[in-house]
């Protein structure tokens, strides 16, 4: 059996049990759709993705896959531009109408992104993850996640990842 007291508490004790039956992942995407942290051990920031846009019918459609497959590999504006076909001047007007940013800001968010997807679900270090998010070095990553997420890495981590099952 399972209590909680008050609606915070009541939260915590759904995401656990979605973290029990469906895992981490799982958890933690309810936690972020909800807007709540999944563990929380106060003063927590909030964690809230913004997807991706993407419309069958606007040039950049192509692009966003293209770039997400390819987030491990130096890319710069003019590799975004060259690869949607226009100009580096229209690819900064279409992105920051699509997704209110210009590219290279778009593109260090997905690499942020990513790298949180890993310390969440894997035990690579942070200098793999590094070199897996086209950071480079584990100090780049760690500069960037801190000034964009608001912790470090490692306390992301801590925070996001489930304690192991008793058993496992």
């Amino acid at each position: 059996m399972l209590t909680s007291a008050g609606k915070a508490a009541a939260m915590d004790l759904c995401l656990h049990l979605v973290r029990l039956d469906h895992g981490s992942g799982v958890a933690n995407a309810v936690a972020r759709r909800l807007v709540v942290p999944p563990h929380r051990d106060g003063g927590q920031a909030q964690f809230v993705p913004s997807p991706v846009p993407v419309r069958d019918d606007h040039p950049l459609t192509a692009l966003f896959p293209w770039v997400m497959e390819r987030l491990d590999q130096p890319l710069t504006v003019e590799d975004l531009a060259r690869r949607a076909r226009m100009s580096s001047r229209n690819l900064g007007r279409h992105f920051r109408a699509v997704t209110g940013t210009t590219p290279l800001q778009w593109l260090l968010t997905q690499r942020i992104r990513r790298a949180q997807e890993l310390l969440e679900t894997s035990d690579e270090g942070v200098d793999a993850i590094a070199a897996a998010t086209g950071m480079g070095t584990a100090t780049t990553l760690r500069r960037h996640f801190n000034r964009t997420v608001g912790v470090p890495p490692d306390t992301y981590r801590r925070t996001f990842r489930s304690p192991p099952r008793p058993g496992s």
